[in-house]
C-alpha cells in the first residue's frame, strides 16, 4: 500500500467540495489515514513549494505550452514564468482554509492523479475532480494575476509524497486501520 498527500484548496473548501473530494477517494477503494483542516502559515507553504529548478521550470514550460497554444507569445523563461506561479501558489495557500489528507492505496499516487485530473481544469478528463469542477486555464490565471483553482494539490510522485506527507502531518497524526471492504478489495 501507498500513501500520498492531497489538498483540499481554498477554492475546494470555500465551494464545498471537500465532501465531493472526499468520495471519490473512497469510491475508488483509496482510505483517509489523516486529515485536518488548517489555515497554512508562509513557513509551511514555503516548505511545501521549495524552490526546486526542475519544478519551477517544468511549470514555466507547462504555462509556456498553454499560451502558445492559444497563438500569445511569450518571452519570460520557464524558470522565471515557474517563481511566478510559485508565488501566486505561496500567496493563495497562506492563511486561507485548506484541507489536508493523506490517502492510502494500492498505488495511490497514481490513482489520486487519475481521480484529480490535469493540473489545467480546462484540459481534464470531464470525469475527474477538477474536470468537474473548475473550468480555469493557466492563461486566464495568468491574465488575473493568479494560482489556478484546481481544486485540489496532490503529490506527483512517490518521492513528492515521502517529501510532502512529512511537512502536512506527523507520525502520530496517520491512523493505521482497516476499511470494511479491504478484504473483498485486496485479499
Amino acid at each position: 500500500m501507498e500513501r500520498t498527500l492531497v489538498l483540499i484548496k481554498p477554492d475546494g473548501v470555500y465551494r464545498a467540495l471537500i465532501g465531493e473530494v472526499i468520495s471519490k477517494f473512497e469510491r475508488a477503494g483509496l482510505k483517509i489515514v489523516a486529515i485536518k483542516m488548517l489555515r497554512p502559515s508562509k513557513e509551511l507553504v514555503e516548505r511545501h513549494y521549495y524552490t526546486d529548478k526542475g519544478w519551477l521550470e517544468s511549470m514555466g514550460k507547462k504555462s509556456i505550452a498553454s499560451a502558445e497554444k492559444e497563438g500569445k507569445h511569450v518571452t519570460e523563461t520557464p524558470l522565471e514564468i515557474g517563481m511566478r506561479i510559485r508565488d501566486h501558489l505561496m500567496k493563495y495557500l497562506t492563511g486561507e482554509p485548506v484541507v489536508a489528507m493523506v490517502v492510502e492505496g494500492n498505488d495511490a499516487v497514481f490513482i489520486v492523479g487519475k481521480l484529480i485530473g490535469s493540473t489545467e481544469p480546462k484540459s481534464a478528463e470531464p470525469s475527474s475532480i477538477r474536470g468537474e469542477f473548475s473550468s480555469d486555464s493557466y492563461a486566464f490565471a495568468d491574465s488575473q494575476g493568479r494560482a489556478v483553482r484546481n481544486i485540489v494539490h496532490a503529490s506527483g510522485d512517490k518521492k513528492d509524497a515521502e517529501r510532502e506527507i512529512p511537512i502536512w502531518f506527523t507520525k502520530d497524526e496517520i491512523i493505521e486501520y482497516n476499511r470494511a471492504d479491504e478484504n473483498i478489495m485486496f485479499k
